[in-house]
């Protein structure tokens, strides 16, 4: 018993150190340092950040840190936030507060041929691609942001069945409009009723194997712990599926659900091979979309990448429903522990809007499509 509590002790005496992270880029290049052999997670590239002080406020630890690593001053610069991490190394945890910034030409000019930064490290800048694909070793809690920037500045979403009702086969007349309209490798929300999902979802990526898919995980209804849908199973045998996707409704029924049961019996209900996006209307559904990403973090599962926050505007699908706002929208998305997706009433060009906001992305059906 002695060992035991006295484990327990040192254990509670771990100290947590909250860390800004600045994933800072120009158009596809990554900005990337390089830890030395001697530091925690050495021999390892890292994005430039560093631990935010007593008196800071994450955008300023940001500033301070980017300033004295690598001379670049970024005070002036848009700073979206990405997500929050918590990571346990064992010998050490770790708080990280991830922001995306994007230099402007003359601050890339200015930087680009800079080899070391001002503590000595070695820089460099990477290509996105390279960098996703897993060339630069990276400490084990970065994973999770390369997930995180894998998602596009836009999501186009299906239209429902119903919208080619008078078409003589609507499912035909379904697959041949997203089959001509949908860009070339954009991310599609494949959103369908479940009894439609199996074969029409199938048939699209079949006839469009370049689109990178979101299939529904819950098609929309409430289900057992341990069933699964046939259209799940068949679509697991397709090609580009980037994420399944969760409902509010879904999400909400899984929190409030998980107040007597252990964390494996909680994540089991909403276990995944793929990423998650999740949907979020308010702070109960944030808190609970946090929830779920930091036990998918512990679990060492695919990670909540992406959350719909919606609606931000009034839309033509639900005129009734009250929208948020900008401002609302805006500080609801500064809760959430993952990237935010704009939704709701908007379309593609208003993404500078989005990101000035504090989402990384924007989402929507009727403009959204070529």
């Amino acid at each position: 018993m002695p060992n035991e509590m006295s484990g327990q002790s040192k254990t509670k005496n771990i100290t947590t150190v909250n860390v800004a992270v600045a994933v800072i880029h120009y158009e596809d290049k990554y900005l990337l340092g390089f830890r030395d052999a001697a530091q925690h997670q050495g021999n390892r590239y890292e994005f430039v950040g560093g631990k935010i002080e007593a008196d800071e406020s994450a955008e300023q630890a940001l500033i301070r840190e980017v300033a004295e690593e690598t001379g670049i001053d970024i005070h002036q610069n848009m700073m979206v936030k990405l997500g929050r991490l918590h990571h346990d190394y064992g010998d050490k945890q770790v708080s990280l507060q991830v922001y995306k910034i994007e230099l402007n030409a003359q601050q890339y000019e200015q930087h680009k041929h800079c080899e070391y930064g001002l503590e000595g490290q070695a820089m460099t800048w990477v290509e996105k691609s390279k960098l996703l694909a897993g060339a630069y070793h990276l400490p084990a809690a970065n994973k999770t942001i390369l997930e995180w920037l894998k998602l596009p500045t836009k999501i186009a979403i299906t239209y429902p069945l119903a919208h080619f009702s008078a078409q003589p086969n609507s499912a035909a007349a379904w697959v041949h409009y997203h089959r001509e309209q949908l860009a070339t490798e954009s991310w599609v929300y494949i959103r369908l009723k479940a009894s439609e999902l199996e074969y029409i979802a199938q048939q699209l990526m079949d006839v469009r194997p370049d689109i990178l898919a979101i299939l529904p995980y819950d098609n929309d209804c409430q289900r057992s712990k341990t069933t699964i849908t046939e259209a799940m199973i068949e679509a697991k045998t397709t090609g580009s599926i980037v994420a399944r996707h969760l409902t509010h409704s879904v999400l909400m029924a899984w929190f409030n659900g998980t107040q007597d049961i252990t964390e494996s019996e909680q994540l089991a209900d909403i276990s995944s091979e793929h990423p998650l996006i999740v949907s979020c209307h308010d702070i109960a559904s944030i808190l609970a979309a946090n929830k779920l990403a930091s036990m998918r973090i512990q679990q060492q599962l695919s990670p909540v990448i992406g959350a719909f926050l919606s609606p931000i505007l009034t839309t033509q699908t639900h005129p009734d429903t009250v929208p948020l706002g900008w401002e609302a929208w805006s500080a609801l998305a500064q809760l959430a522990d993952m990237p935010v997706i704009g939704l709701g009433g908007l379309a593609p060009v208003m993404i500078d809007q989005t990101l000035a906001h504090g989402g990384v992305s924007v989402a929507g059906i009727r403009q959204f499509h070529e």
